[in-house]
């Protein structure tokens, strides 16, 4: 029985004390079940230890997560989260994506361009300023007044600190309000990736499945004032290979998950949301697919969106079926059904809580009414066109910074405008051919869904065909230079308006359409559901209580489970893959052909070295990269996918077949010393003395 099951059937009882099921849930380090932990596995877990995994855990402004791992600011992470900067320090002549990247010294070690390090260093409760501010607002008003609340709060909280960002975090559905203060790396510098056809090896038939033989791991450096940063709190890396059934964490950065969405959101999300997303991106696939098959140039620039399109394809394939599964859904519904009876059993929650749900069952059918509107004139505008977004970027913070940082649209401030800016001005490669295919794609498809009548539609094509316009903009754009874009930020409104650049007239002739609905959406949707899931996260709260986790926020979460595989049709799935079994696996034939440098090393390795592993514990998008620690806090292993059952876990876990999949430690430093001749890096990961090569 699915363990929402267990938590409905409870809740039916009205027995507040419903738990999660011990290898569930993305908890926050300020109330960590602990006791939880110590009683299910046998493992203590105090401060100090909590304390050092946290110094140790690092987020990627890229959306993932990672670790420090030595003293000198090294950071591990996934290859697939640093493939833009692997991607952009290639060129004609070398295509480190499939070759793979290696320093052998600190002078080579590369930066990557718009890339940010985040570490968490303090976590503060906030709730009560927030609920001040904001407790005579109503639906429709609820966005604005939280975006004037939180910006004076982040703004007062990083005042007084340098390289700082400030976040407040909504927690519980805006029961909790908590500002997170995070050191920030601007420097950071790419050290190794290996090459794609190993840190992806098996390719998108392998996505999201298990047994795996992936190495998707790579470094980078983080650097103060040209020199390596000094970080003595990092974890410690461990050198023998993870056995099943022991204990481990995941300290990572979730992105979002919708384990608390109400039945009427599931079914948007589930009828109209899910499924528009998926036929868009669909036929995005196809023609980038197309057009990687045009020679070994067009595929190398394709790379990095190709794979993130293809990844986030079979994602969103994962939540469909989830929802589109009759028996996942009938707990949902009877989740709701038995939150709601507690709530009607007891009068002071009834009379907070009022008309909650209905509240969010009208708010949706608004959305449901704007939804292509707003998907294809704000939400997916541009598609992948990078130069789009810049451009909108641009035009809208020329007018938004104009305005207090609490007046703005949330983006905009001041505490997020110093990474924004960084993305903008850095020096980036972009790929005009694949800008095109996203600008032409999404007029296109904005053209199809809205109507080629609709005043939007004229307005965006200016009667072009969307296949001429996307030609026009792209050829004709100046955005792609840094010193173009750095003009018209410092230059402000008044270099912006007069900007004569097409992409940036095409977003000044759209940008009121877009707002417009934009508004739409925040005041006839987001902000009465914001209001009515606020009272019925409190009722789940008041029966609850802390023994259950909030959602994930991209915000540093801890999680736990056991090293252990699952049943499968009928057959075991062992936990473990070996090196035996990439080579077994490596047939030659497309994404299983193995690189030549791990061909020309197989004599060297000794093939019963665990390679892959998975785990219960509860892991979704964002968690990428993340470290996973064993009892004494020494790195296991770097957290890079999950199996196909783990896809539904944007809405619930499932801890019979859930699981996380995870690259071995042992695995990358034997890979690091047999197959790619780097023993400094090795020997720093292991704390052992280093030549003077790599000081």
């Amino acid at each position: 029985m699915r363990c929402w099951v267990f938590i409905a059937v409870m809740l039916l009882g009205l027995l507040p004390g419903a738990q999660p099921r011990a290898d569930e849930g993305m908890w926050t380090y300020d109330h960590f079940p602990a006791t939880t932990v110590r009683e299910g596995y046998g493992v203590s877990i105090d401060a100090r230890w909590l304390d050092q995994l946290r110094n140790s855990s690092v987020r990627l402004s890229s959306g993932c997560s990672g670790a420090l791992v030595s003293a000198a600011g090294l950071v591990v992470t996934n290859q697939h989260c640093v493939i833009a900067c692997v991607q952009g320090a290639s060129g004609a002549g070398h295509d480190y994506v499939a070759e793979g990247y290696l320093s052998r010294r600190r002078e080579e070690e590369r930066p990557c361009p718009g890339l940010q390090v985040q570490i968490l260093e303090s976590i503060t409760d906030v709730t009560t300023s927030v609920d001040r501010s904001t407790q005579q607002s109503d639906g429709a008003d609820l966005p604005r007044a939280r975006r004037v609340a939180v910006a004076r709060l982040e703004t007062s909280a990083c005042a007084k600190h340098n390289h700082a960002l400030c976040e407040v975090v909504s927690l519980y559905g805006g029961s909790q309000f908590k500002l997170y203060r995070y050191r920030v790396y601007s420097d950071v510098r790419l050290v190794f990736s290996p090459e794609f056809g190993v840190s992806f090896f098996g390719g998108d038939l392998d996505n999201y499945n298990f047994p795996r033989y992936c190495l998707d791991s790579a470094f980078l450096r983080l650097y103060n004032d040209g020199r390596p940063a000094a970080t003595p709190e990092h974890l410690q890396w461990r050198s023998t290979a993870p056995i099943p059934g022991e204990t481990v964490f995941v300290s990572g950065h979730p992105g979002a998950t919708s384990r608390l969405l109400t039945n009427a959101e599931l079914e948007m999300q589930r009828d109209l949301f899910i499924p528009t997303r998926q036929l868009v991106r669909a036929e995005l696939r196809g023609r980038l697919l197309q057009f990687a098959a045009g020679g070994a140039e067009q595929a190398r620039v394709v790379t990095d969106t190709l794979f993130d399109v293809e990844n986030k394809f079979k994602w969103f394939y994962g939540r469909g079926r989830a929802l589109a599964d009759n028996a996942f859904y009938a707990t949902k519904q009877h989740e709701e059904a038995a939150l709601r009876a507690a709530v009607a059993a007891d009068p002071a929650l009834t009379a907070a809580t009022g008309d909650a749900w209905g509240e969010v069952a009208r708010a949706v059918e608004r959305y449901r009414e704007i939804f292509l509107r707003h998907e294809f004139l704000e939400a997916r505008a541009g598609a992948v066109s990078d130069l789009y977004h810049d451009a909108v970027f641009l035009v809208r913070a020329a007018s938004e910074r104009e305005r207090p940082s609490g007046e703005r649209l949330a983006e905009y401030a001041d505490s997020r405008l110093p990474l924004l800016e960084k993305q903008l001005l850095d020096d980036r490669e972009f790929y005009p051919q694949v800008e095109q295919i996203g600008l032409e794609l999404w007029l296109m498809k904005a053209s199809e869904y809205l109507s080629a009548d609709s005043p939007e539609v004229h307005a965006l094509l200016g009667g072009k065909a969307p296949p001429q316009l996307a030609a026009e903009l792209v050829a004709r754009t100046r955005l792609a230079d840094p010193a173009v874009r750095a003009a018209l930020w410092r230059g402000g409104r008044a270099a912006v308006e007069a900007s004569e650049d097409p992409l940036i007239r095409l977003v000044r002739a759209t940008d009121a359409a877009a707002r417009a609905v934009r508004r739409e959406y925040e005041q006839g949707v987001e902000g009465p559901i914001a209001l009515a899931t606020q009272r019925i996260a409190r009722a789940r709260y008041a029966i609850y209580g802390e023994s259950v986790y909030p959602d994930a926020t991209f915000s540093l979460r801890l999680t736990f489970g056991q090293v252990a595989g699952w049943r499968e049709q009928g057959r075991e799935i062992a936990p473990l893959t070996s090196f035996a079994g990439l080579y077994g696996r490596a047939s030659g034939a497309g994404a299983l052909t193995l690189p030549a440098r791990w061909r020309a090393a197989a004599a060297r390795i000794d093939p019963a070295t665990p390679l892959n592993f998975v785990a219960t514990f509860d892991t979704v998008n964002g968690n990428s990269g993340a470290p996973v620690v064993d009892a004494q806090g020494q790195l296991l292993g770097v957290a890079f996918d999950g199996n196909l059952h783990s896809l539904g876990g944007d809405y619930g876990y499932d801890g019979r077949s859930n699981r996380g999949i995870a690259v071995a430690s042992v695995a990358i430093t034997t890979a690091l010393r047999q197959v790619y001749g780097l023993a400094d890096l090795a020997d720093e990961l292991e704390d052992l003395p280093i030549s003077r090569s790599r000081d």
